[in-house]
């Protein structure tokens, strides 16, 4: 079953959503906002996936800009960056979608057809 963390307003979320649900993928909906991952949760994804931390990031919301994370990140230790990541859920690109060693972050529909069909 694929956990499916996305922010209940995102429209995005909401395409990829409704895509899985048309072609039958079960999935666990999960707020992001409400049940941000740990940074242990964090830590097992990467090392499961091997995505890289810098794309969880969510470099077009508001808290990332007014954190001025776009010149900070690149000083910070990866923990630090697991440390921010677990902190507010709206630093994580959504919809973030794991199952096993599979992982998307965001939504284009091509990826989608190739991880979860």
């Amino acid at each position: 079953m694929i956990k499916f963390y996305q922010y209940p307003n995102c429209t995005t979320c909401k395409k990829a959503a409704k895509f899985l649900q048309e072609y039958g993928v079960s999935f666990e909906p999960i707020d992001i906002v409400q049940h941000t991952p740990t940074k242990n949760e964090f830590k097992d994804i990467i090392e499961a996936t091997e995505i890289d931390i810098n794309k969880l990031f969510n470099t077009h919301g508001a808290k990332y800009r007014e954190l001025g994370l776009k010149d900070k990140l690149k000083d910070l230790t990866n923990d630090e960056k697991l440390d921010l990541l677990a902190s507010n859920g709206m630093l994580v690109k959504r919809p973030l979608a794991i199952s096993g060693n599979k992982v998307t972050v965001g939504f284009k529909e091509d990826q989608y057809k190739e991880t979860w069909l």
